[in-house]
């Protein structure tokens, strides 16, 4: 019987070796997201934890195996440290053992389902077979996931494709392992060499291609950090990429030992490059975008703007906390039961959420609606009722907003409508367009508050220097309230950040604290905005480009450079 078929015994367990990619999340397979969904224990080194945590199960225990920094072992081994998602693991669970391998099979013990992840593809990884080499004379069963191979993933995202349509011959080398002979086969051969190193080792793996015969002008493409917003490539040849870092002032660097992969071959000219560099032209690639929202609202922005290629960085300004006398909120939802109302008017995703918390306090679901017409003031907040197991009636088919709400919204009619009110829960700072415009339409309104808004904590001081400093390359701001609670609470982004804001009042309050707008949505949508800012970003790119300037973010400013007002 193969180990793979062997039975998880309560004294076995099984391990699954899993390869994480070349660092994007995005390119896990479905059957590494479903094994870490049900992993009890996860093995990995530091970086590889990143990339797969998000899928683990709350309680998962962590185990990364990162070396010891007084010595230079090899990948896969080093102390073993444990960390714990939350309380419901204990740090004795898996002891510390120095063997990665036999790290691995002490986490399987009793039964445990341990995920093994590691960067790339696991049969690409030599400690990663000599580890399932172990489990197998232990009898321990495991199963193999594969992944993507960083050798072929990082040059897919620099725009390196590595054959043609003659089909040239593609040769692999591990530079950290290669031998003579090695060097010297591929040296001979002219189709394309993928060539796994570090950063100050890439001049060195130029020269022994030299040597075993390549030509110096053979085109070089060398990309650090591949996959992730952090990649960066460039482009040379065997006999100028040592001088091409050097100029780009990334070696001589203390970040020398970082991998990357270089490829060498005529399809790797920077013509085709300039064309093909899908992951790195993206609009707002590799900024830094400040989303300054609650949680809840910042996720979906979030995913559009990692979908540009930036980084979002979620900060609260504004806290959610319960009205300070519930009674009024009771009695409205009540009233819901009761028949007291002929319409409910949701104006945010907090006022959906509050009363779903004040149903569920009364043991009640979607279908007290029944009967009653709900009305939902823009997308999200009807996805969030959609969530609830609510429809809604009425959703803005213009303007996302309470004028848009009251656009759409019918004049109550005696003979058609048996009763005149309207319910509206919402945030106790609210304004009053919506309760002036519904009475004006000839309904009643019970103007319920069903939530406060306060400002909130400030965030680490990290963040904050970060904000005034210009570690930020553009900020969000959705309301006037997020402009006031940002700079109250962490100080005003500093000159050389973009601002963006949702409309003309959040970007007159902007005004007002001294910060210059540079992007406008054109309608008052968060999507719209994050479109807006793409946008943007993309003309910017363009304009660098055909001045034949390098494409930098706006963190990356010159000393004493002066920020230009946009004209965007």
């Amino acid at each position: 019987m193969s180990p793979t078929t062997l039975s998880a015994g309560p004294e076995h367990g099984h391990v699954t070796f899993l390869g994480a990619g070349p660092g994007d999340p995005g390119l896990l397979t479905l059957r590494a997201v479903e094994a870490l969904a049900n992993a009890d224990v996860l093995v990995a080194e530091h970086e590889v934890l990143d990339v797969v945590r998000q899928h683990a199960r709350q309680g998962v225990s962590e185990v990364h195996t990162d070396p010891d920094p007084s010595q230079d072992p090899a990948p896969g081994t080093g102390t073993p440290q444990l960390t714990v998602v939350d309380g419901t693991s204990t740090t004795a669970a898996v002891p510390a053992v120095r063997d990665a391998a036999h790290l691995v099979m002490e986490a399987a013990r009793g039964g445990r389902r341990v995920v093994r992840a590691v960067s790339g593809d696991p049969g690409l990884d030599t400690y990663a077979a000599e580890e399932m080499l172990a489990c197998a004379a232990a009898g321990v069963p495991f199963e193999v996931v594969p992944g993507i191979a960083s050798a072929v993933g990082v040059p897919a995202y620099a725009g390196v494709p590595l054959r043609d349509a003659q089909g040239a011959d593609v040769r692999f080398v591990d530079a950290r392992t290669a031998s003579d002979r090695c060097w010297t086969e591929v040296g001979a051969s002219d189709g394309t060499v993928v060539v796994s190193t570090t950063l100050d080792s890439v001049a060195a793996a130029a020269g022994e291609l030299v040597s075993a015969g390549r030509k110096p002008d053979t085109p070089m493409t060398v990309t650090v950090a591949g996959t992730t917003t952090r990649q960066r490539t460039w482009t040379a040849t065997l006999g100028t990429i040592a001088q091409t870092l050097k100029q780009a002032k990334v070696l001589p660097s203390p970040d020398g030992g970082r991998p990357v992969i270089a490829v060498v071959g005529d399809r790797s000219a920077a013509a085709q490059r300039d064309q093909l560099a899908w992951f790195e032209s993206k609009p707002l690639f590799g900024w830094k975008v400040l989303v300054p929202r609650t949680k809840e609202q910042a996720a979906s922005l979030s995913d559009q703007l990692r979908s540009y290629g930036a980084v979002p960085h979620e900060v609260p300004t504004i806290a959610v906390e319960p009205p300070r006398t519930p009674q009024q909120m009771e009695r409205a939802v009540k009233g819901l039961v009761t028949g007291r109302y002929e319409w409910i008017a949701f104006t945010s995703v907090n006022a959906v959420k509050a009363v779903r918390e004040k149903f569920e306090e009364y043991g009640l679901d979607a279908r007290a609606f029944a009967g009653i017409k709900v009305a939902a003031v823009g997308e999200q907040t009807a996805k969030a009722l959609i969530a609830f197991g609510v429809k809604p009636d009425l959703v803005p088919s213009g303007e996302q907003s309470a004028a848009g709400l009251l656009e759409d919204w019918p004049p109550y009619d005696p003979v058609f409508d048996p009763i005149d009110r309207v319910f509206l829960p919402r945030a106790d700072i609210a304004t009053e367009t919506l309760v002036a415009g519904l009475i004006e339409l000839g309904w009643e309104v019970d103007d319920v508050t069903a939530y406060r808004t306060v400002r909130a904590s400030p965030p680490p001081a990290e963040t904050r220097e970060a904000i005034k400093g210009g570690g930020f390359d553009a900020v969000l701001f959705t309301s006037s309230s997020t402009v006031r609670n940002l700079v109250g609470i962490a100080g005003k982004p500093h000159n050389v950040t973009v601002i963006a804001c949702i409309g003309p009042a959040t970007a007159k309050t902007a005004e007002e604290h001294g910060l210059r707008v540079d992007v406008m949505a054109p309608e008052p949508s968060v999507h719209k905005l994050a479109e807006a800012l793409a946008d943007f970003g993309a003309k910017r790119r363009l304009a660098a480009l055909e001045a034949g300037d390098p494409v930098t973010r706006p963190s990356e400013r010159r000393p004493g450079a002066r920020r230009r007002r946009s004209t965007t």
